[in-house]
């Protein structure tokens, strides 16, 4: 099977709750008026895309429609996903991962699925023939090491890690040094899941970003927040809080093949301007798959 038709499938929960929605205000329309966009409105709404997000799309379709590129109701369907499309794809740098090495720092709560996420990351870039090292950062959550040891043994990649309680800063600091040492390509570095409420471990992040600062000051970095698709439009808080106390350049999106709440990608990059980089649509390794906006929005629809 193919990545889109694995995309498709894992976004059928969500594709069946958005077109679903927006097939029934279509369908009871025989021409398009203001009723049909308040109509179509709150569909999208009640769809997770959130309340910001869905006014640009409504605005978007009624300057097509001012425009003459609308005429009638069934149109409005695949306007939708070129709308969509581009808003996930507007202003998207591709990811930079080009020096020798790079980092990818790993970042979430709790139960997003980072730690396998990482690992899958991994088998990405060694199967593109790069030399990829884990920093287990994650000094705060027992087994974490070990679990993170356990996905580079299956993998394939060399881990720095210690114990736990650990400065997780100089975890990176010593993952930095290895990498340098064995000529690795990236480095991933796995942390510890946090709340916006527990100060002290979002103060971590800014030590570990400082850490990576300072031994590679030229490096490529990509800070990648992981967040679980099922916690819909909970997930936009979380990157709020994040992006606070992080420089965020992306997103990884799991858990969407179990979810009908995948709409909320689309404020996160719309409301947020944080480009969806990697979504996971299964739980096999090969399951995690670059982003691609007008994949998404075809497969939502």
């Amino acid at each position: 099977m193919g990545f889109f038709e694995k995309l498709k499938q894992g976004l059928s929960k969500t594709s069946k709750n958005i077109s679903s929605k927006i097939d029934a205000v279509l369908a009871a329309f025989g021409k398009i008026d203001e009723d049909l966009f308040e109509e179509l409105e709150e569909a999208l709404i009640m769809a997770d895309i959130g309340v910001e997000t869905t006014m640009e799309i409504i605005e978007r379709l009624r300057k097509e429609v001012r425009q003459g590129r609308i005429t009638k109701p069934d149109e409005i369907k695949s306007q939708l996903v070129e709308i969509i499309g581009s808003i996930m794809e507007e202003d998207v740098e591709p990811i930079r991962l080009n020096t020798k090495p790079s980092v990818i720092l790993m970042i979430g709560v709790n139960g997003v699925g980072k730690t396998t996420t990482a690992a899958k990351l991994a088998k990405i870039y060694k199967d593109q023939g790069k030399k990829v090292i884990f920093g287990a950062a994650d000094t705060f959550r027992a087994a974490a090491a070990e679990q993170l040891s356990t996905w580079a043994d299956r993998v394939g990649v060399d881990i720095i890690k210690s114990q736990q309680g650990a400065d997780p800063a100089a975890v990176v600091f010593d993952t930095i040094t290895a990498a340098k040492a064995r000529g690795c390509d990236l480095i991933i570095c796995d942390t510890a899941g946090r709340l916006h409420n527990k100060a002290n471990l979002m103060g971590e992040l800014a030590k570990i970003q400082k850490v990576i600062a300072g031994q590679l000051s030229d490096a490529d970095m990509e800070v990648l927040l992981v967040l679980d698709a099922t916690t819909g439009q909970n997930a936009m808080n979380q990157a709020s809080e994040f992006k606070k106390v992080t420089n965020l350049t992306g997103v990884v999106l799991t858990k969407l093949d179990g979810t009908a709440k995948g709409g909320m990608a689309i404020p996160l990059k719309a409301e947020m301007g944080l480009p969806i980089r990697f979504v996971g649509v299964g739980e096999q390794m090969d399951d995690l798959q670059p982003f691609n906006g007008y994949d998404f929005a075809k497969a939502l629809f």
